[in-house]
């Protein structure tokens, strides 16, 4: 039987975003945040105002550990929670100045990691690359908004 590698799709997926996130985490590990912070880094400063309920679903982690994570980050200066204008119960979260210099040196570092992992990758191939993975982005979706648009250009 000839495989066109199909079979094989999921395990390339993953190993591509667990050798990526790797290294990733390498070079941002002097700048002092673990990888779980640098998700929510990357999502509060791309969505400032994003409500703590809302983080938990986009980083997949339950209510109660991002209330921890969310509580050490603002400790460490990173992030601030504010009350929702509507709703008092809801706190919105906000990226200080701190966090958005952190940010700007996290998508220099994750375009570093990008172009290491397409050495020898043409432009063309490049392209089609990333419209393939939108696309089954979008095949698998199911009404969920895509974390393409919110994370791009940073590491996850």
């Amino acid at each position: 039987m000839v495989s066109d590698g199909i079979d094989r799709l999921g395990f390339l997926i993953h190993d591509v975003q667990r050798l990526m996130r790797k290294r990733f985490e390498a070079r941002a590990s002097g700048l002092g945040l673990s990888s779980a912070q640098w998700r929510l880094l990357v999502r509060v400063a791309k969505e400032a105002g994003v409500a703590q309920a809302r983080l938990a679903e986009l980083l997949e982690i339950e209510p109660i550990s991002v209330s921890r994570l969310v509580d050490r980050m603002e400790e460490g200066g990173w992030i601030e929670r504010r009350p929702d204008a509507t709703d008092r119960r809801v706190r919105m979260i906000f990226p200080t100045d701190k966090a958005n210099a952190a940010y700007a040196n996290v998508k220099s570092l994750a375009g570093e990691v990008y172009e290491e992992s397409l050495v020898g990758v043409s432009p063309e191939d490049r392209r089609v690359l990333i419209r393939a993975l939108d696309t089954i982005v979008q095949n698998l979706a199911d009404g969920e908004t895509s974390s393409l648009k919110s994370t791009e250009g940073a590491a996850s």
